[in-house]
């Protein structure tokens, strides 16, 4: 393509595999094993909302729990807030498990994403940008087989801090020899993916908009919208004929 961006970088949860749809597969086998093998009715899908929750309220930074310990415990809580009695601790384990092996084999990158990341690292340096802690993340990009389609790979659970800080998009700039105005960041989640790359002063922002939702007035404001992120190849195109038309 020869373009004048140099690098790219992509988050991964929801942008390049899809966490959420995987998520849910794992949340139905639970439900399945919870009626079938244990005889909760209705109780087995309340439990499963009531993890989806707690897992929406994370906050692995401010606890030194592992976090097979601290999903377990959603596991735990849940069943005990909703049948009551004394905690059961092994089931809360045989949940947990069954929901986080369905999750990372549904955890995959599509042929036509393997091929426009094959395709784009032939112009630009590629760069795995993802928050997170540090297990489960590299648990999906192990599950996912994503490395080699990448320069560098960044984990937010692993450094001092984490999309939005602008010290992130740095260290990703200093890995690959590049400045902030050589990038483009590529992600669904417009406070972490789009702010971040506004803070750090990178070249664009692109916003993968998978659902067609309306952002709020207070939402930071990405340079680009897309539906999907194989329309990226394109968006780039036309990124490098405004850079250089203006100069």
């Amino acid at each position: 393509m020869g373009l004048s961006v140099r690098a790219v970088f992509f988050d991964l949860d929801n942008t390049l595999i899809d966490t959420a749809g995987a998520s849910r597969k794992g949340m139905l086998e639970v439900i399945k094993l919870l009626q079938s093998k244990y005889h909760y009715k209705e109780e087995a899908e309340i439990i499963c909302d009531k993890v989806q929750v707690k897992l929406s309220k994370e906050c692995f930074r401010s606890s030194n729990i592992c976090i097979t310990d601290q999903r377990t415990s959603h596991w735990e809580e849940a069943i005990q807030e909703t049948k009551g009695g004394a905690a059961n601790r092994e089931l809360a384990e045989e949940c947990y498990f069954l929901w986080k092996s369905t999750r990372l084999q549904h955890m995959t990158l599509a042929e036509d994403v393997k091929a426009m990341l094959t395709e784009l690292r032939k112009d630009v340096c590629l760069l795995l940008l993802t928050n997170g802690d540090r297990q489960t993340q590299r648990e999906k990009i192990e599950a996912c087989a994503c490395q080699s389609y990448f320069d560098a790979i960044v984990v937010g659970g692993e450094q001092k801090e984490e999309k939005p800080a602008p010290s992130i998009f740095y260290y990703c700039c200093d890995l690959l020899g590049v400045q902030p105005g050589d990038c483009v960041m590529v992600g669904d989640t417009l406070e972490t993916d789009i702010q971040g790359g506004l803070n750090a002063g990178l070249r664009a922002t692109v916003w993968i908009n998978k659902n067609g939702i309306m952002p709020l007035k207070s939402s930071p404001m990405p340079h680009y919208i897309l539906s999907s992120v194989l329309e990226l190849p394109a968006l780039l195109q036309n990124i490098d004929c405004k850079v250089s038309m203006s100069v």
